[in-house]
């Protein structure tokens, strides 16, 4: 390849996701365990399912599975952030959705830098789900500022990947060569640091003001916490994480088993106890931290506005009735809670289209097509056949569910009480940017393949 001819940020966007995974499967030799359970249990699911592969391989979905994680960061400044997305931008990676985690007891506020294209999804569906710390919500006057302190003197992005994320903006891209170097730079930025910023007891009063922000002042840099693929089945893969000597999670954050599958599933393994070099003047203090983490995902049908409402409120009805332990031990009976609640929710893509709750996109058949069907409403170019609709895969995240995971890893003290407050003004300041709205996003992508497709009759009709 010619050095001035500048590659895809989709191409240095799959770079980087296999040398992430590559880094934590050395780091966290249980990731590439689960990795080798998620590809068992997604080609048996294909196997016995000849239909679902199919469709996945008429949508081209299929590919992508196999290729698909994502990641988790914690930040702890404001510079931080706007250098983030700065990195990101060089391989295509955009912010999409704010999330206020306040409201669950955590506190950050976060969005998730992914591609968004659907192009640029399947070539590599990679996406990062990037937390900033509130340090607003300390509640320690002395602490807050010692916080504060320790953050702005750590420098968490090399001098090469600044100045490689500087000229892949002056010159609209990176070349092959730059590429490669902007990887092994970025990646640096992710790495596992064991040696601590901090001396033990200053340790211990961020640890017990709250876990996470602990992990985020505490080290040198926002080390991935957890690398994500994606299954068919999150059952399947639950059920079987003992027999591969990894205990899962008492439940299965999200909506419960459907027929049809909507939003997002997830399942984990509990955090690791890491040895760490706390500082000790001149010298080093041996001691642990727990934060990192393996987590398995099931991605389902986006739901819209009013599905998404449907969803939070038997949600909420839920844990009302049953809020899920740490400990699993009243697991059976938030399961049964939580089934019993979504019976409310439709169960079949006919009822979950028709009733405006999920985002699908439309594609003409070759019926359809051959027999010139254009001209014709769209509900009887459906039942007529002429007319396809398939599920569009959420891209995105759930606050309660990400909670879930974070409580259940660390201990039922994890989550505190934190008055909710968002500030997306404030969290879009600091990112220099405005995030994208996912249900205006969803919606465009139905809507232009639904007017794709009746053009597309409609032309062999005229």
């Amino acid at each position: 390849m010619s050095a001035g001819i500048h590659i895809s940020p989709d191409t240095i966007r799959g770079r980087f996701s296999a040398a992430m995974s590559a880094m934590y499967r050395d780091e966290v030799p249980a990731y590439g365990t689960l990795m080798d359970l998620v590809a068992g249990v997604n080609d048996e699911t294909l196997a016995a399912d000849p239909a679902e592969r199919a469709r996945l391989e008429e949508v081209d979905d299929l590919a992508r599975i196999s290729e698909e994680r994502h990641g988790a960061i914690r930040l702890g400044t404001a510079e931080e952030l706007h250098i983030m997305r700065r990195l990101f931008a060089v391989m295509g990676m955009h912010p999409v959705g704010y999330y206020d985690l306040s409201e669950a007891g955590v506190p950050v506020h976060s969005t998730a830098f992914r591609p968004v294209g659907a192009e640029a999804l399947k070539r590599n569906p990679f996406r990062v789900f990037t937390s900033l710390l509130r340090l607003d919500l300390i509640e320690d006057d002395s602490l807050r500022a010692e916080a504060a302190r320790l953050l702005s003197g750590r420098r968490i992005f090399t001098r090469g990947c600044l100045d490689l994320i500087e000229r892949a903006e002056a010159q609209g891209g990176l070349t092959d060569a730059e590429a490669g170097r902007f990887v092994t730079e970025a990646l640096e930025t992710f790495r596992w640091q064991p040696h601590a910023n901090v001396g033990h007891d200053m340790y211990r009063r961020l640890h017990d003001a709250h876990r996470l922000i602990a992990d985020v002042v505490s080290f040198k840099g926002p080390h991935i916490n957890h690398l994500t693929p994606r299954t068919l089945d999150i059952d399947k893969v639950q059920a079987r994480m003992p027999a591969r000597g990894i205990t899962p999670k008492a439940v299965v954050e999200g909506p419960p088993t459907r027929k049809c599958p909507i939003l997002l599933r997830q399942t984990s393994f509990k955090a690791l106890e890491e040895p760490v070099l706390f500082r000790a003047g001149e010298d080093w203090q041996e001691g642990s931290h727990t934060a990192r983490f393996g987590e398995i995902e099931q991605r389902s049908v986006a739901l819209t506005p009013k599905g998404r409402a449907l969803y939070d409120r038997l949600l909420s009805q839920t844990r009302r009735r049953c809020r899920p332990a740490a400990d699993g031990s009243n697991a059976s009976e938030y399961m049964a809670a939580l089934t019993e609640a979504f019976a409310a929710f439709p169960d079949d893509w006919a009822s979950l289209r028709a009733e405006g709750l999920a985002y699908f996109t439309y594609a003409p058949t070759e019926k359809g097509l051959a027999a010139g069907a254009g001209g014709k409403d769209l509900e009887t170019l459906i039942a007529q056949g002429a007319l396809r609709y398939d599920p569009i895969i959420y891209e995105d995240f759930l606050p309660v569910s990400a909670a879930g995971i974070f409580q259940s890893n660390l201990g039922d003290d994890a989550a505190q009480d934190f008055a909710a407050s968002p500030s997306q003004r404030r969290f879009e300041a600091d990112l220099g940017a405005a995030v994208l709205n996912e249900f205006d996003h969803y919606a465009a992508i139905q809507s232009a393949s639904l007017d794709a497709s009746l053009k597309a009759l409609d032309g062999l009709a005229a």
